[in-house]
């Protein structure tokens, strides 16, 4: 393997994708021949199941890469430990000139980006990073004070003004025309789940390809299950398999209430980006002490899809056993966990975040906040779903259910845990003596 005397180095991240990446752009047209690398991030994954499909994903996603990478006699090299090692051994391994990775804004990735910039810094490395899984990002969308948006529409709105004025946002860099300045790898045996304590899951990733048919009804579909007309790209997105600019571009010709579950997206990423406190706290400090049951029987029982509710059980079931939900079904768990077994809204995140295989910091944390009543834009509390008339409304023939409770109808059938009537009323009671 020829190395160049001084290269440029790029870190995929949550951009796993050579079409229309900004940094790896940047990285390829610098002048420096360029060497991909992805770190399995000792930190974040030692806690995980060792069958934890989000690493299969990410793991098969690279794969993809590297079929793509052929042509350029070169693949991603994949490392396994902390950022601060694996980039001792490669300024020990190469002479690294430059290091580019893409913008992340969730706590633990600010963080590290510090760390690692102040270590490259002492080597004299650049460290240079950009937008690119947002449109925009930090303090792009604010008030004319300057102050945060912490409601969704008017920050909608201003999103939507500022695209409409400058179509730039959606400008397409076009990393895949440079792939010849990657640097030639070859004969290097790629690691293995094994190697670093996961069991590899067949087939959970697929590339991402748009199906425009049924976006084009989805504000009128999309909250019924039994359809599948969502669109199924979050996982994309969170891990940044298909491009943000790309999939606007296509929201906005195709249907309004999808672009809106986009913008709503960007909307939680930027209230973890000025309210980091909601990771860990209610984003409304009034809610800071409703007295939660937290009963774990009750909790175990919507862990496992066996409240006798259906609905809810459904989505559990579906979430168990694909890392998915639809997002209807979503409020409905959500909202019943809350507000019907008054089991605190951050044990649900944490179940959520450990099954999701979309799963990202920011619209969990966001839409477990929105369902608790305790969060920015939030359901008001004594808004509480009915998930016996939300099947009725939204699953009318059953089929959803059925699809996921098989023993559905019959005796075997788990009863209701508790009463509906009963939950709502006590739920009322507990959030106004809480303020």
């Amino acid at each position: 393997m020829d190395i160049p005397q001084s290269i440029a180095v790029f870190w995929f991240r949550r951009d796993l994708r050579l079409i229309d990446n900004t940094a790896l752009f940047k990285a390829l047209t610098s002048g420096f021949k360029v060497l991909p690398v992805f770190i399995f991030d000792k930190r974040i994954i030692q806690n995980l199941n060792p069958d934890d499909k989000r690493i299969s994903f990410i793991y098969q996603a690279i794969q993809r890469l590297n079929q793509l990478l052929i042509p350029y006699k070169t693949s991603v090299q994949v490392y396994f430990g902390t950022p601060e090692e694996i980039f001792d051994q490669l300024l020990s391994t190469y002479d690294v000139n430059r290091v580019y990775a893409n913008h992340d804004y969730e706590p633990y990735s600010l963080d590290r980006d510090l760390q690692i910039k102040k270590k490259l810094a002492e080597k004299g490395v650049l460290f240079k990073t950009y937008k690119d899984q947002v449109i925009f990002e930090k303090d792009e969308i604010t008030k004319i004070s300057g102050e945060p948006y912490t409601v969704y529409t008017p920050f909608s709105h201003k999103w939507l003004e500022k695209l409409n004025l400058d179509h730039n946002y959606l400008n397409h860099w076009n990393s895949e025309n440079y792939l010849y300045n990657l640097i030639p790898v070859e004969g290097k045996k790629a690691m293995s789940l094994l190697e670093i304590g996961f069991t590899e899951i067949k087939g959970v990733f697929e590339p991402y390809q748009l199906n425009k048919s049924p976006l084009v009804t989805y504000d009128k579909t999309r909250d019924f299950p039994a359809l599948d007309t969502t669109s199924k790209v979050s996982v994309h997105l969170r891990f940044g398999t298909i491009s943000i600019r790309q999939l606007v571009t296509q929201a906005l010709e195709i249907n309004a209430t999808w672009l809106g579950e986009l913008i709503w997206r960007e909307f939680f990423m930027q209230i973890l980006w000025h309210f980091p406190h909601v990771v860990h706290q209610p984003f409304k400090p009034k809610y800071q002490f409703i007295q939660w049951v937290n009963n774990e029987k009750n909790f175990e029982s919507w862990c496992k899809g066996q409240t006798g509710y259906p609905l809810v059980d459904a989505g559990m079931r579906e979430l168990n056993s694909t890392g998915f939900m639809h997002n209807r079904v979503r409020m409905v768990t959500a909202s019943f966990l809350v507000k019907h077994l008054l089991i605190s809204w951050q044990w649900g995140e944490v179940y959520f975040a450990e099954k999701l295989l979309d799963f990202e910091l920011a619209s969990n944390n966001g839409n477990w906040q929105w369902a608790a009543g305790t969060g920015c834009d939030a359901a008001p509390y004594f808004r509480i779903f009915n998930p016996t008339t939300q099947a009725e409304k939204f699953d009318p023939q059953s089929v959803y259910i059925r699809k996921w409770i098989p023993e559905y109808g019959t005796s075997s059938y788990s009863k209701p845990i508790l009463d509906h009537a009963f939950a709502r009323e006590r739920c009322l009671e507990t959030y106004k003596a809480s303020f």
